[in-house]
């Protein structure tokens, strides 16, 4: 008697294992109310410039960057306080969207604060926690030191407006609003590399 049931095991196995994917769906996570101090910065000074802004001669023109610009939506604070427009928010500047349930979120995040205190005073770099629950992403952010301004996407509405399915998602806005967005989780070298060709803005580690 031939002996099938290993064989019928190992292609079963194989299945999940293909179904690993880099990006995270962007599925809602039910929002708990935050109880205790945010972690995050707030966001008062997103609608205005960097004090000693690059000039962004190195950015893509209109044209190479498909003439994207960031949809004209307002969010709140994670902090709280007046909703921001994100329209309105000034370049050169890097919205990082990201969700605690996310695990490449939870790997790219850090390389955003680091890349935020790097830049200080020439780039703007401002997270948008999305579909999560705010004690979750709180509790992460305070673990790893998160402390950049973020707004607070409950409903999503960003990455649907830029027809994405899928977390992390980062876009890259030039000092004339134009913008690039990348749908893949960013290593430190690529996120440097990204910050450069698409903001005009050079960072050194």
């Amino acid at each position: 008697m031939t002996a099938r049931g290993p064989a019928r095991g190992v292609r079963w196995l194989a299945v999940p294992l293909a179904l690993v994917l880099a990006a995270c769906t962007a599925e809602a996570r039910s929002p708990a109310p935050q109880s205790g101090p945010s972690p995050f910065a707030d966001c008062a000074a997103l609608a205005a410039p960097p004090p000693s802004a690059e000039a962004p001669a190195a950015a893509p023109s209109a044209a190479a960057a498909g003439d994207v610009t960031l949809p004209d939506l307002e969010l709140p604070c994670f902090t709280g306080g007046a909703p921001v427009r994100l329209a309105g928010l000034r370049g050169p500047a890097v919205v990082n969207v990201w969700a605690s349930w996310c695990a490449p979120c939870r790997t790219e995040l850090p390389a955003m604060q680091r890349l935020a205190d790097r830049a200080a005073g020439r780039l703007t770099v401002v997270g948008v926690d999305t579909g999560d629950d705010r004690e979750a992403a709180a509790g992460f952010a305070t673990d790893q030191q998160v402390t950049l301004p973020t707004l607070y996407d409950r409903d999503k509405k960003l990455i649907a407006a830029l027809g994405r399915t899928t977390l992390p998602v980062t876009v890259f806005v030039d000092g004339q609003g134009h913008a690039h967005v990348e749908p893949l989780p960013l290593d430190p070298g690529r996120l440097t590399a990204h910050v450069r060709d698409w903001t005009g803005v050079t960072v050194t580690s």
